[in-house]
């Protein structure tokens, strides 16, 4: 592993330079919000919920060890702040209700999603971009929470089955065998919105292995 320099920039922080966090907080922060919106499906949740990880982040400074990415240990933090949010109550009604929306094919898109910019498609691409976006957010809210953050760490965040399993405190083996149990779950979900011929699908990419 080459230098990180956002390790730099935390071992700086920890010198008590804040600039530093400033520039960690600008360069991850809207990765940080999409990351949690896989979560909660909730735009102004998400946001929310990516600022208490960086404030967890800032509160646990101290502990940071510049021996692994700072990406790991941003994300490990992450995945139990939104972990444990989806255990909370309104979590757990919201995505019984998505679970439902699915099974009745009446996956809704994302919050945001008639706001993209078309950029030029034709109203049939728009059409077929908001399908595929609903189709990956009722997938997401179909997988088993461990699954969901394996799944979503590995194809959306580009993590190392290395660094998944050191985000989620497990075994590279059980990191392998969630993301190819969920692999399995996208590619029948998706298979309509695919093309013939398409080798790859964004969030069917395949992780690093070291």
């Amino acid at each position: 592993m080459g230098p990180d320099p956002d390790a730099a920039l935390m071992v700086a922080f920890q010198a008590g330079d804040e600039r530093a966090f400033r520039t960690l907080f600008a360069k991850h922060g809207r990765a940080m919000v999409s990351f949690c919106n896989h979560f909660v499906h909730d735009a102004a949740r998400a946001e929310e919920l990516a600022q208490d990880v960086f404030l967890k982040v800032h509160a646990a400074s101290r502990r940071y060890r510049p021996t692994a990415r700072f990406k790991t240990f941003l994300y490990r933090i992450a995945s139990n702040h939104c972990l444990n949010e989806l255990r909370r109550g309104e979590h757990v009604e919201r995505r019984a209700a998505e679970q439902a929306d699915a099974l009745r094919g009446e996956a809704r898109p994302p919050p945001g999603a008639d706001d993209l910019p078309g950029r030029g498609a034709t109203p049939e691409e728009d059409a077929a971009g908001r399908a595929l976006a609903a189709a990956v957010e009722a997938l997401l809210a179909r997988l088993p929470e461990k699954q969901r953050a394996a799944f979503v760490l590995a194809r959306f965040e580009g993590l190392s089955y290395d660094e998944v399993a050191e985000v989620l405190d497990t075994t590279v083996a059980a990191v392998k065998s969630l993301v190819h149990r969920a692999t399995v779950a996208a590619a029948a979900a998706l298979a309509p919105y695919t093309t013939a011929g398409t080798e790859e699908v964004g969030p069917c990419s395949t992780p690093r292995t070291t």
